[in-house]
Order: C-alpha cells, then structure tokens, then sequence
C-alpha cells in the first residue's frame, strides 16, 4: 500500500463476499494492518481462502459459510460473534438483464441479484448492528453505476442504486449511536465477476472484448484498469480514525470515469 499505514490490531472486522475478487482484497487488507478477521461467502472456498490468509498474515482468519439471501441463516451465523468493529458488506452478483430480452431466466437472474445485492445487504446489517457498539463502523460495496446506468443491466444497476440509498439511511439511523455508515463506488475493476460482464457485453454486441475494454478505459482520466488490491487503501480508510467526521458519504473510485 506504498506509504500508507493502518493499524486496527485489537478491532474485529467482518468482511461479506470475501473468497476472491475485491472482498478478498479488503480482508487481507485488514488483516495485514493487524484486524482480527472474518471473511463470510457463500461458497465452500471460503474456508481455503481462510486457511490461505491464516498462513500468510501469521493470524488467524475466521470464515462463515452463509448464504446471504437467507435471514435465519444469516442470524444464526452471526449469532456467536463478539463484537464486529468493521463491517464490510462486500457480497454482490452482477449478470446481464437485458429488460425485452423474452428469455424467461432473465427474470431469475434479475431476483438472485437484488436478493443477494439488496435484501442479504439488510440482512447482514440489521444482525451485525446489534454487535457494534460507538464507533463502529459499516462500509457498503456499491459501484460507479449507484450514481449513473448503462443498458442490459437493470438488476445490477438497481440494486446498487439501492445500496447507495441504504448507505445513507443506516448513517442517518446509526448515527446517533455513534455508528458511521459510507459506500465505496468502485469503476471496472478487474474481477471475475467484471470480467464475465465484458465477455457477455462482447457476446450481445458482437464487438471484441478488447474493444469494449479500450473504450472502458479510454473514458476514464487516468489510464489503466483497476485491480482488486487498488481498492483495499480506500476501505481502510473509512474506516480509520481519518475518516471519523464522513458518514452517509458514497467515494468514488474509478480513474476519475464518472465525476459526482
């Protein structure tokens, strides 16, 4: 992380859709700045991503196997935990959902995503809230497309829309509490998930995947795409001591793509 340098030794930090892309990056992010780390997904690997951030940060790193989209799962999984300092709600899924599309899975793959994006956003907050205590602090994985939309993608643009407006009223309920609530925006960030996208835009459009890369990248002011590890200084921020006055707050980060 250059010159930046963190220290949460002593906080617990919670981190949702952490077997890979961004999630992970966050986590280990924290764990390299001395947290006590729990990483939640919903797939068997995130027990190997445990074992992997275990053995490499020297600590050990917790993993909750939990489908988001199940409330009582959700309850259950969070149950035991002590106290969470940091919340990282990270898990999203992001498919095409072109709307005259007639294909009927369209439909599914529109409620998977706000099921998983929307309401397992809720339901994580609403159990970890009752973890935190002043000064927690809750950070919401939103996108670029919280603040502006593209075709094809009504499920996944709406439901960070919401993430956005969830964000700001968690800071206006949490607040009093003592509890700070901001989103991170991120651009094109080279995930599994982004990169999926791409093919599948290439596939709908008939134009290249590098094509559409290029013209991704060439709307940004500063060149280049973002990596997952560009994403984890921005999250540790928020939830530092330098941030204590930012709360309802949604911080751009994309190269400069989209200027709000």
């Amino acid at each position: 992380m250059g010159r930046l340098h963190y220290d949460f030794s002593g906080e617990h930090v919670l981190v949702t859709g952490a077997s890979r892309g961004i999630g992970r990056a966050v986590a280990e992010g924290f764990a390299a700045a001395g947290a006590d780390v729990t990483i939640l997904s919903s797939g068997a690997g995130i027990q190997e991503t445990a074992q992997e951030m275990t053995a490499r940060f020297g600590r050990k790193v917790a993993a909750i196997e939990c489908d988001i989209t199940d409330s009582a799962a959700v309850k259950a999984a969070l149950a035991p935990l002590g106290r969470i300092d940091v919340l990282v709600n990270n898990a999203g899924l992001e498919r095409i959902t072109p709307l005259l599309d007639p294909d009927p899975s369209i439909e599914d793959t529109f409620r998977r995503i706000t099921d998983i994006n929307t309401n397992g956003t809720f339901y994580v907050t609403r159990n970890a809230v009752p973890h935190m205590v002043e000064g927690g602090r809750i950070i919401v994985t939103a996108s670029i497309w919280s603040r502006v939309a593209v075709p094809d993608f009504a499920a996944y643009i709406t439901s960070k829309h919401a993430n956005l407006g969830f964000t700001r009223v968690m800071a206006k309920e949490l607040g009093p509490r003592g509890i700070r609530v901001n989103a991170v925006c991120p651009g094109w960030v080279r995930t599994e998930a982004a990169m999926l996208s791409l093919k599948n835009m290439s596939l709908r459009t008939g134009r290249s995947e590098e094509d559409l890369l290029a013209e991704i990248v060439g709307a940004q002011v500063l060149p280049g795409l973002l990596e997952p590890e560009d994403l984890a200084a921005p999250y540790l921020f928020l939830a530092s001591d330098g941030a204590k006055d930012m709360t309802g707050q949604g911080l751009m980060l994309d190269r400069g793509e989209v200027m709000a």
